[in-house]
């Protein structure tokens, strides 16, 4: 062999002659890497020196987050995180998840909350505020020295109840002509919500009546010592008044002598 070792060497040299003589259908992977970068005497790396490891403290923990990745924050996501816990229901009104991708800043002018190609919604509301702070450093607007973050929120939202009160108003007229001219429209939500609360208002109430008159009756038998079922009786019985009255007048009263009988003693 020698001293030194010249194997390594004379494997892309076999892989090639195998692969111009067909033995070999497919072109190894490393084929190309080996001729570019030849082998050193060994296709076997030597394993590298070990470092060995200091000493430490035992009281001396080791670090748990060492490679954790960085948490990725960007500007966007507070002021995101601000407008929808002011506005929630904005959350659920439909989008289009297709026209956010990211970039809306590169191509579209946030001077203006109103953008011809999209809606208005949260969204915009976050870009145009962005751009308050920030400005446009490609096309030269320079953002307000004096502005802050709340000024910037405060603008951005002002404008935006704005759009939503004219598209609030465009919908209105387009109701009322739409009306005028014979359309005809169920109920709305809100309509057939306030019927069913209604409509459980009102079970309840017969409910709650007729819990505060068994209370009341129970309340009364505590007193008088009849039982609340003997109270729900009615008050008069005429087949139990009429035979009342036949037995007063056969029995005689108190210091009446009886007829035909012995003296009744008081």
């Amino acid at each position: 062999m020698g001293r030194y070792d010249f194997r390594p060497l004379r494997v892309h040299r076999t892989a090639s002659q195998l692969l111009a003589a067909e033995r070999i259908k497919n072109v190894p992977p490393w084929h190309e890497v080996i001729g570019t970068i030849p082998p050193a005497q060994t296709l076997v790396r030597s394993q590298p020196s070990q470092h060995q490891e200091k000493s430490r403290r035992p009281n001396t923990k080791k670090p748990s987050k060492l490679f954790r990745p960085q948490r990725i924050v960007y500007e966007e996501d507070s002021l995101r995180k601000e407008f929808f816990g002011d506005h929630p229901w904005e959350l659920a009104r439909p989008r289009v998840v297709l026209e956010n991708d990211g970039r809306d800043a590169e191509r579209k002018d946030w001077s203006l909350l109103s953008q011809p190609d999209r809606h208005v919604d949260g969204e915009s509301v976050v870009q145009r505020q962005t751009f308050l702070l920030h400005g446009n450093p490609e096309t030269g607007q320079m953002p307000d020295p004096n502005m802050t973050p709340a000024k910037a929120y405060d603008q951005a939202r002002k404008e935006f109840y704005e759009v939503r009160l004219q598209e609030d108003i465009e919908r209105r007229v387009a109701k009322e002509e739409a009306l005028a001219t014979g359309a005809y429209f169920g109920k709305t939500t809100l309509q057939i919500g306030m019927e069913l609360e209604d409509k459980m208002f009102e079970e309840w109430k017969a409910w709650a009546s007729n819990e505060v008159l068994q209370q009341d009756q129970s309340r009364a038998a505590m007193y008088t010592g009849v039982d609340s079922e003997a109270a729900a009786l009615p008050e008069s019985n005429p087949e139990l008044e009429a035979a009342v009255g036949e037995l007063e007048a056969i029995i005689p009263a108190r210091g009446q002598e009886a007829l035909g009988g012995a003296t009744v003693r008081t």
